[in-house]
């Protein structure tokens, strides 16, 4: 069976109803299905929607990104990051790691120690998305092969 690319509106509230995110006016955003593009559970319920559907889909935190994780927390001697222009608290980093990347967000400045945080921005949190489904289409067989869409229609180049 080949795989649907799906095209959805979004605005994404975390519990408390602050805007979190949303897809650009007229710029939905297009996933291939089962390509672990989008969160699990959201695929879950999205696929089970229609062309022309609305819908609020909640995640708890579980579901979303996860809790936060005390072992994605660490302290490093601040003389690591000395070569680091500007560093402050809020900063986000990119570890390379021997295989792969890993974006970490800086949470504490002394002048001893760096506290980063590996966390997704945001684990622990309940999450609502508004979704609304704009486009379900067959993946092509480029799509397929590349796990991912290529754009609404399937011709997007890269």
């Amino acid at each position: 069976m080949t795989p649907k690319v799906i095209a959805f509106n979004y605005t994404l509230r975390s519990s408390t109803g602050e805007i979190l995110d949303a897809s650009e006016e007229n710029q939905p955003l297009p996933f291939l299905e089962g390509a672990g593009q989008i969160i699990p559970a959201l695929e879950t319920q999205v696929l089970l929607m229609n062309e022309g559907d609305k819908k609020k889909i909640s995640l708890t935190a579980e579901e979303a990104y996860g809790p936060q994780k005390d072992n994605m927390i660490m302290d490093v001697d601040a003389s690591e990051l000395a070569h680091i222009p500007d560093l402050e608290v809020g900063s986000f980093l990119q570890l390379d790691l021997k295989d792969q990347i890993k974006v970490v967000k800086v949470t504490k400045i002394t002048p001893e120690k760096i506290t980063l945080d590996g966390n997704h921005p945001l684990a622990g949190q309940a999450l609502e998305f508004e979704v609304e489904i704009v486009l379900i289409r067959e993946a092509t067989p480029t799509e397929v092969t590349h796990r991912h869409a290529h754009g609404i229609h399937g011709n997007h180049q890269h």
